[in-house]
């Protein structure tokens, strides 16, 4: 099932109605895309300059660092992430603000027209919408983020981005991708363009093979963590990214966790290749004002904290892959040694679950599985439950729901704690319709 939340009834019904257009068989090509887009007037060769990025991990973190940093510095950025959170809406972003419901719906109804009831990805669809949004209203880039591939992405008919961008490649998506790191990378690298710069995080050594063969062959200028570009500690406090041109020093950015610094450091080496030019004071605001949910974020008011203890914390994470579980316990490791931890987790069964729990086992004094509401492809909390105690998880117990997976936690849990809840951004996004 794929969540169409809307606050219109208009966009609502809209979107339902593409998600029965879903193509029976996979057709591996852009045939689907290129064909809509040319009915559409081929809105995607009118757009602002574009920042294009691909990886498992950190996408959004990055796009959210260059955004902040760029409307900082008096830039307009449009912006097109997935999944939502919570609104459809969410994914695209028009000069600083969601996308209005009463555009949207106007964009939706165009491209059913178009389209004249073909068979059509979700995806496809809503990327043609944020492309003829993107060609209407005047900015200086768009950051357009893929969905979880790139060679047969929806967004990989941007013939000439100004820059592309490869994050940290994990294992992901392995049915559609491929069953290796190296194949998983060969998809993401094959954003690549001829003559454009490529930035790309310290990789996997099989990952970073692919995407320097890729670079020279396709003809990417690639600019490569810790050769290229460097994002690390100032010994005054916060960072130091130092890149080809340009030295800047930067706060401490408001996302938790060291490994933000490689994202944020990408982001950064992104707009030193983009040409735009970024004042020191643009990198300082930029950093301090990066949004970005759902990642390792600290709930403070709302009904589920409410149901806990004055003296415990909440905490949300999308993270749901073997990579995203890395980074969880490195988070865990630097920050919540102090209080004892439980888990809430729920996950979709095209995830590797024990991949990714195996990473929290030895952080964590519990885990309670629950249902990710509204998703067919959900584990059910006793099959999550007993991966996680494959896994290595001692107290792997269940519940129906987030408040009772609490009560769960508050009956087993000693003295001050933390509650972390992961395994799916769809869970997240449940968790913040339930807290707000």
């Amino acid at each position: 099932m794929i969540d169409t939340a809307a606050d219109s009834p208009d966009v609502q019904l809209a979107l339902e109605h593409f998600t029965t257009l879903y193509p029976k068989l996979i057709d591996l090509s852009l045939d689907r895309m290129v064909r809509l887009l040319s009915d559409l007037g081929d809105p995607h060769l009118r757009l602002p300059p574009v920042i294009h990025v691909a990886g498992t991990n950190g996408k959004g973190s990055t796009i959210a660092a260059m955004r902040s940093v760029l409307e900082s510095g008096g830039y307009k950025a449009h912006v097109y992430t997935s999944p939502h959170l919570v609104r459809f809406a969410e994914r695209i972003r028009l000069v600083g603000s969601l996308v209005d419901e009463g555009f949207l719906a106007e964009l939706l109804r165009h491209v059913e027209e178009a389209n004249a009831g073909r068979p059509i990805t979700f995806f496809e669809v809503t990327t043609a919408v944020a492309f003829l949004a993107f060609s209407r209203i005047p900015a200086d880039t768009v950051l357009l983020e893929t969905g979880m591939g790139g060679t047969f992405d929806a967004t990989n008919v941007i013939a000439r981005p100004l820059v592309t961008v490869i994050t940290s490649i994990s294992m992901d998506h392995m049915q559609y991708l491929g069953d290796t790191i190296a194949k998983i990378a060969q998809e993401k690298a094959n954003i690549m363009k001829p003559g454009v710069a490529c930035i790309s995080v310290a990789q996997h050594p099989d990952a970073a093979a692919v995407i320097a063969a890729t670079a020279e062959r396709v003809g990417a200028m690639l600019k490569v963590q810790d050769r290229d570009w460097r994002i690390q500690a100032d010994e005054r406090g916060g960072l130091i990214f130092s890149g080809a041109h340009e030295t800047w020093r930067t706060p401490e950015p408001n996302l938790l966790g060291r490994h933000q610094h490689q994202n944020v450091g990408a982001a950064l080496a992104a707009l030193e290749q983009s040409g735009f030019s970024i004042p020191p004071f643009a990198i300082r605001g930029g950093m301090r004002a990066i949004e970005w949910p759902a990642r390792a974020q600290r709930l403070k008011t709302g009904p589920l904290v409410a149901a806990l203890s004055w003296a415990c914390e909440l905490w949300l994470d999308g993270g749901h892959n073997e990579g995203g579980g890395r980074v969880l316990a490195a988070l865990i490791d630097e920050y919540w040694k102090d209080q004892q931890l439980h888990i809430i987790a729920g996950m979709l069964t095209t995830k590797a679950a024990e991949d990714f729990l195996v990473h929290l086992v030895s952080r964590a004094a519990s885990l309670t599985a629950v249902p990710v509401v509204g998703h067919a492809a959900a584990y059910a909390p006793d099959d999550l439950a007993t991966a996680a105690g494959r896994a290595g998880f001692r107290d792997a117990g269940t519940a129906d729901s987030l408040a009772q997976a609490l009560e769960r936690i508050k009956a087993i849990a000693v003295g001050r704690y933390r509650v972390l809840i992961c395994g799916s951004l769809y869970l997240a996004g449940e968790v913040l319709k339930e807290n707000s």
